[in-house]
């Protein structure tokens, strides 16, 4: 029984030392030098007193220490401001960035547009006109300069036919002229010698 007394005392003092221990090395790595403000706090609340009156309880923290934990908590404070203003900085450059890219998309956009508006047009008297109405009129004063050259080619041809007939005319009148105008002289000369026979005819009569 006594051993079981002892036992049990051993262990408790055993358990007892453990936490202790525990505690104590929880204790030794909480710092005001370093570590997050809330383990900075956690340890001004391990190694403030505290103390009853009227019924209230009140923490008693070393002045040093409080002072310490403000001083840290602005310097916290002032470094989580300039991050803030470092990150409101890469921001504004990312937004300034972004928004000469967009621009710049924007100028390659209405570039590419305009490219393919003339990649798809044809100028045409300065002006630009799509291809399928350029073709259009391209083939239609291709159309109407053949149709111009058919009937040209179709005028010269009856011209050529008139002015062949006009000379195939002409060449017969001059043909009948001459046979009227030899036959003309024939009739002159046939009537100048009856002319002359009587005459001389006349002649020996007297």
């Amino acid at each position: 029984m006594k051993i079981s007394k002892l036992l049990f005392i051993v262990m408790a003092l055993l358990s007892f030392n453990l936490h202790f221990a525990q505690e104590s090395e929880e204790e030794d790595k909480l710092s005001l030098d370093q570590g997050p403000i809330s383990s900075q706090f956690e340890y001004i609340s391990k190694k403030s007193g505290n103390y009853r009156a009227d019924g209230v309880r009140y923490e008693v923290v070393k002045e040093f220490n409080l002072e310490k934990l403000r001083q840290n908590v602005l310097d916290s404070i002032n470094a989580f401001n300039k991050k803030v203003n470092e990150l409101n900085g890469t921001i504004a450059g990312h937004v300034e960035t972004i928004e000469s890219l967009n621009k710049k998309l924007e100028e390659t956009t209405n570039n590419l547009s305009e490219v393919t508006e003339e990649k798809d047009s044809m100028s045409f008297l300065g002006i630009l006109v799509a291809k399928s109405t350029y073709n259009f009129i391209l083939w239609t004063i291709i159309a109407g300069l053949l149709l111009f050259l058919l009937f040209f080619i179709y005028k010269f041809r009856n011209s050529n036919i008139l002015t062949q007939e006009a000379k195939s005319t002409l060449a017969e009148v001059e043909t009948e002229y001459e046979d009227h105008r030899r036959r003309a002289l024939e009739r002159e000369q046939k009537i100048s010698r009856q002319l002359q026979d009587e005459i001389n005819k006349h002649k020996k009569s007297k």
